[in-house]
């Protein structure tokens, strides 16, 4: 199962744990599969046409997903899934 690490900011969603692990074939799977775990989170993650927002970065080990297959990229046990919302302000 890949892990996917959790923002402080989106802990509230799962239970304050800032890393979960959890199964999916493709990075889309594993978001799904989180969403499904723990409610509200999908909201934070994917607008309303499904996509991942465009304040979100999702890395896949080192990778942005937006330069690889998105949420096709394909997922493996041993894969690291990394959620960052973008900050800003100034």
């Amino acid at each position: 199962m890949a892990k996917v690490r959790i923002p402080t900011p989106l802990r509230s969603f799962t239970r304050n744990q800032e890393e979960i692990t959890t199964s999916g074939a493709t990075v889309g799977e594993v978001l799904k599969e989180l969403e499904k775990r723990f409610p509200g989170l999908g909201a934070r993650l994917f607008d309303d046409k499904g996509a991942v927002r465009r304040y979100v970065n999702v890395f896949h080990n080192d990778e942005d997903i937006r330069f690889l297959q998105e949420l096709d990229t394909p997922v493996r046990d041993t894969d690291r899934i990394t959620i960052i919302p973008a900050i800003a302000g100034g």
